[in-house]
């Protein structure tokens, strides 16, 4: 019989909380019912085992990306939208760095169309609306935005540029000047 309390929602939830404070990789069902003062097979009436548990948090912190990702572009176009878009990104992953790593995980296909990850590639292209690129140029784009934010966000949260000057914030506005030059001045193929 299920714990009175416990749901699928509220150990995802739980899930994410760890993730933000232990990381990613340390999220585990045993690690959940210790959170829970609950043995981990009490557990196992709610969450099949710890890959469920990882990608529902996964799913979560997709949707949670998404829906900010939505909210900072309402109204934005050009490079007013492609900072908002980025800052979204960079202020979850310091906000939640557990959630943010949990975003990258690798989902199984109908999983992956199902979650909100389709969602920010439409979010994506609504910032690149903004420069006019044409198919296939716009895929290139999302891909590069896509690789840009995210390794800088990883370098940033793993401390590679805590040890020089100039700061952090300084490099991502410029980063985000250059990536606004670039895709208003979209090389030729």
């Amino acid at each position: 019989m299920a714990r009175a309390g416990l749901t699928v929602d509220r150990l995802t939830l739980a899930g994410a909380e760890l993730a933000d404070e232990a990381g990613f990789d340390q999220v585990t069902v045993a690690a959940l019912a210790k959170r829970f003062d609950v043995r981990a097979a009490s557990l196992y009436s709610h969450l099949k085992n710890s890959r469920e548990l990882k990608t529902r948090i996964a799913l979560l912190a997709l949707e949670e990306l998404a829906d900010r990702a939505a909210a900072a572009l309402a109204g934005r176009a050009g490079k007013d939208a492609l900072a908002a878009f980025a800052n979204v990104y960079r202020d979850y992953a310091r906000e939640h760095p557990g959630r943010y790593a949990a975003a990258r995980l690798r989902l199984d296909p109908r999983t992956a169309a199902e979650s909100a990850g389709p969602r920010h590639a439409q979010l994506t292209r609504a910032v690149l609306r903004g420069y006019d690129l044409p198919e296939p140029d716009q895929t290139h784009a999302v891909r590069l935005l896509g690789s840009v934010f995210h390794g800088y966000v990883s370098l940033e949260a793993d401390g590679g540029f805590s040890h020089s000057a100039p700061d952090s914030q300084e490099t991502w506005t410029r980063i985000v000047d250059a990536l606004d030059a670039l895709l208003r001045n979209w090389p030729a193929p």
